[in-house]
């Protein structure tokens, strides 16, 4: 962390409280990030990003104001914008309630996470080529995308109650895309690789060259796959899929300003408002919500209010417990706040949202799940989401599925989109599989400015019944 942008921070929280301001946090922020797209063997492009900033948010006469200041040159200009944003702040605060935070404890750390390969941008180009080299050799394959990036990260919070908390991080992804054409038919499979750790989250045990290949075949394959006839039926999602539902349908609806109703852009709210407590899902249905998952993209020990990181159940043996809280919704819901507070950067005002949201694991082996279904269908991969405003009635499109008779995968499928409700869905839920794993988000949206971030999902795969249909 440049020590003059920390040094800002600091000053920013004394300056604040002389203001008069009953609460005031900052994120000082900086970060650098390398990407690289390559396209059918071509460098398409090289790019290198550095951002560096302040984001000051603060409670005066019960309003919350938020400022922020890219690249500060002098503290003078940050006490203008300051300045600026309390007379914002002022001139909204008639008929406010008050604004009541849970307590916390004031905590003064530095946390490296650990990088065991250092990303640099030549080692990255090299990959992209490779794994786009790969993909190219498959027969039928027309075109190749292979994106991959890095971001080194350090955030320093400190808040008026005595917090000084810096986090230095690094995240390594890779996006591919394998397009096939025959037939008459065109296909498309993508992946998205990678973790908070160095170049090994992507390269160990040939993660990343494994994952081009696999891609590459099954675009190929699918040009000569069948669409599937609409039909409510068993299904088995496995880990990958599972992961873009629990995203959808369980981690969505689960934070809990969504819930109160504050905070409905671009994901809306949540169906099951009212009934913490109650009976959501069957008894083999257990959610968890954690930020001490080591390596995933939601990896951290605290979030952007100062508060700890710890693993928080949402749903257990089908009960909703509790949602995901900030320091002020667990004053509504009298709880405690759950270390979900996160902002894309400095840029943004804080929102609730998901770290690594999980179903979690059974004890089914999969093959045995599958042996037990005499019609059904195997979903394989996540693609396409559409959710209702409650996150009530889903749909959501898999990469590619397969038939299943007589307790063998047989018929593999295209364009295939699987639907429900989720009351109905959660309760058919039957088996959970023991192959737990998580998976790489990086474009969940939230929020009016839109905040787009970075996040883990995951689960096992698990069997339940949905209607399923081709689209084409």
């Amino acid at each position: 962390m440049d020590s003059e942008l920390q040094d800002f921070a600091d000053k920013s929280v004394d300056y604040v409280e002389k203001l008069g301001a009953q609460y005031c946090d900052v994120r000082a922020e900086q970060q650098e990030r390398k990407s690289v797209l390559v396209e059918n063997n071509e460098t398409e492009h090289v790019s290198t990003n550095n951002d560096r900033g302040l984001g000051i948010r603060k409670i005066k006469d019960n309003v919350w104001s938020f400022c922020s200041v890219t690249n500060p040159k002098s503290f003078e200009q940050i006490k203008d914008t300051i300045e600026n944003s309390f007379k914002v702040g002022t001139s909204q605060s008639y008929n406010k309630k008050r604004i009541n935070l849970h307590p916390t404890i004031s905590k003064k750390t530095k946390i490296d996470f650990p990088v065991v390969k250092k990303p640099e941008l030549e080692e990255i180009r090299k990959i992209g080529i490779e794994c786009n080299k790969i993909i190219l050799e498959i027969p039928n394959v027309i075109k190749s995308i292979v994106h991959p990036w890095y971001t080194i990260n350090s955030k320093y919070f400190v808040n008026s109650e005595g917090s000084e908390i810096l986090q230095n991080f690094t995240d390594v992804v890779v996006d591919m895309t394998s397009t096939s054409h025959d037939n008459g038919i065109t296909q498309s499979v993508n992946i998205t690789e990678g973790g908070r750790g160095g170049l090994e989250q992507i390269l160990d045990k040939n993660k990343i060259q494994q994952s081009a290949k696999e891609i590459a075949q099954k675009s190929s394959q699918l040009t000569r796959a069948k669409p599937a006839k609409e039909e409510k039926a068993t299904v088995i999602m496995n880990p990958d899929f599972v992961s873009l539902l629990t995203h959808e349908i369980l981690g969505h609806p689960s934070e809990a300003d969504r819930v109160l109703g504050k905070e409905m852009a671009w994901a809306g709210g949540a169906w099951w408002k009212g009934m913490l407590g109650e009976k959501i899902g069957s008894e083999v249905l257990n959610v968890f919500d954690d930020p001490t998952i080591k390596e995933s993209l939601g990896w951290y020990y605290f979030d952007d209010e100062g508060v700890e990181a710890k693993k928080t159940m949402l749903v257990e043996k089908g009960i909703l417990k509790n949602h995901m809280q900030n320091r002020e919704t667990s004053q509504i819901f009298n709880s405690k706040p759950t270390g979900n507070m996160r902002a894309t950067n400095y840029r943004f005002m804080p929102l609730i949202r998901m770290a690594c949201t999980c179903i979690g694991n059974g004890d089914w082996n999969v093959n045995e799940m599958i042996k037990e279904v005499k019609h059904g269908y195997l979903i394989s991969n996540m693609k396409i989401p559409s959710i209702d405003m409650k996150r009530h009635n889903w749909s959501i499109s898999c990469q590619y599925a397969q038939r299943i008779e007589n307790g063998m995968v047989t018929d593999l499928l295209r364009d295939v989109i699987v639907m429900g409700t989720a009351p109905e869905f959660f309760k058919s839920i039957d088996a959970c599989g023991d192959d737990f794993t998580v998976r790489p988000i990086t474009n969940c949206g939230k929020g009016d400015p839109m905040q787009s971030m970075i996040m883990g999902n995951g689960g096992p795969s698990i069997r339940g019944t949905a209607t399923v249909k081709s689209v084409n």
